[in-house]
């Protein structure tokens, strides 16, 4: 585990100059929360990246529980650019990058393959957005997404607020976002957590246990893209409704496995209505003891076993190999603008996209 040495302001070590930057005639800086419990989170307002989460283990001990990086210049030039930040406009992959909306054909970037995945290159990840924080617990984040940015259509107002619980260590995350022209919205974090903390090297998240609250998954192509199925993960290694770790089946001769060079599938989650805040997935890391509960409004969860990790260097010389994080990306199905029968990702003037996504951390009773 690194021993972050902590500043006289935050634990996680960061410094504020060190994210203090122009880029694109907008300034970046860093923003540290913190809560009543002792919890801090460092965020920066590019990409709205996640830098740090400090929380502690069942002996009290604090550590950063997601991978980060330890300055602006690292942030951008990031081997994985979409490393715990806000993604859009269109979360997941399109395939072939485009898509048809009220008879007009979109064309994206190509990204990813064949495919545009998370927005594009220059998605919402790459971007600097206006940041406000008003109390130690909460920032707000605020950006325009132009009319044929990364090829969406419409021009997109996004408001995006991180906020501490002061009742419990839990991260809460609330989108909001309202369009001049009908398009295709998809939201999300990708934060890669290891509740071991991060180290040199950072441990692999195979011996850390899941659940997820899904009786259906959506499985994909070799490209990632979805078949347009929905189908059971009974009997399946695909199954996390009870308790396994994630090393337990990942190199199974399972062909979705083969796929996705381990676990990187939507998750269809057992909702009573849509749109409800209910319990997504849960996750603990058995030595320190540290445990995360996901909770969402969404219809699905991306489940990402960090399979291609190729070990750089983030914060303070942790280095980050393959599967060394598992990520629970809360949001709509991918390639649902080409997949009718899925549940809409449309947005229309007038209406307002909506979204909470909390990520509570805690430790086994």
């Amino acid at each position: 585990m690194i021993n972050t040495v902590s500043t006289e302001s935050n634990l996680s070590g960061l410094n504020k100059e060190d994210f203090q930057k122009d880029i694109n005639n907008k300034k970046t800086d860093l923003f540290i929360l913190k809560n009543a419990q002792g919890m801090e989170v460092a965020v920066t307002n590019y990409g709205c990246a996640i830098l740090s989460i400090m929380v502690p283990d069942k002996n009290g001990k604090y550590a950063n529980v997601i991978l980060g990086h330890d300055s602006i210049d690292h942030v951008v030039n990031s081997p994985e650019p979409f490393l715990n930040t806000t993604i859009g406009r269109y979360g997941n992959r399109i395939a072939k990058g485009k898509f048809t909306l009220y008879g007009e054909e979109h064309n994206l970037t190509i990204n990813n393959g064949p495919n545009s995945l998370h927005g594009g290159p220059t998605g919402f990840h790459a971007r600097v957005w206006d940041a406000v924080q008003p109390d130690p617990t909460t920032v707000v984040f605020n950006y325009t997404s132009a009319d044929g940015e990364e090829g969406f259509p419409g021009n997109l107002e996004v408001e995006m607020t991180y906020r501490l619980e002061d009742e419990t260590n839990a991260l809460v995350i609330e989108y909001r976002a309202t369009t001049d022209k009908a398009t295709v919205v998809n939201l999300t974090n990708h934060g890669f957590f290891n509740l071991a903390g991060i180290a040199n090297p950072t441990p692999t998240v195979l011996n850390h246990t899941i659940t997820i609250n899904a009786d259906h998954y959506i499985p994909i192509d070799e490209v990632s893209i979805p078949t347009g199925e929905i189908l059971k993960v009974e009997g399946t290694p695909m199954d996390f409704r009870t308790p396994h770790t994630i090393g337990e089946r990942i190199d199974d001769k399972f062909q979705q496995l083969v796929n996705g060079a381990g676990y990187d599938h939507c998750y269809v989650l057992n909702k009573t209505e849509s749109g409800e805040l209910s319990l997504a997935a849960t996750y603990t890391e058995p030595e320190s003891g540290r445990t995360m509960e996901v909770y969402t409004t969404e219809n699905g969860v991306q489940l990402y076993t960090g399979n291609w990790l190729g070990g750089f260097t983030g914060a303070h010389g942790a280095t980050f190999p393959a599967r060394s994080a598992v990520c629970f990306e809360a949001q709509c199905f991918p390639d649902t603008p080409n997949k009718p029968h899925f549940p809409s990702a449309v947005l229309l003037p007038g209406d307002e996209y909506q979204q909470v996504t909390i990520y509570k951390f805690g430790v086994q009773e």
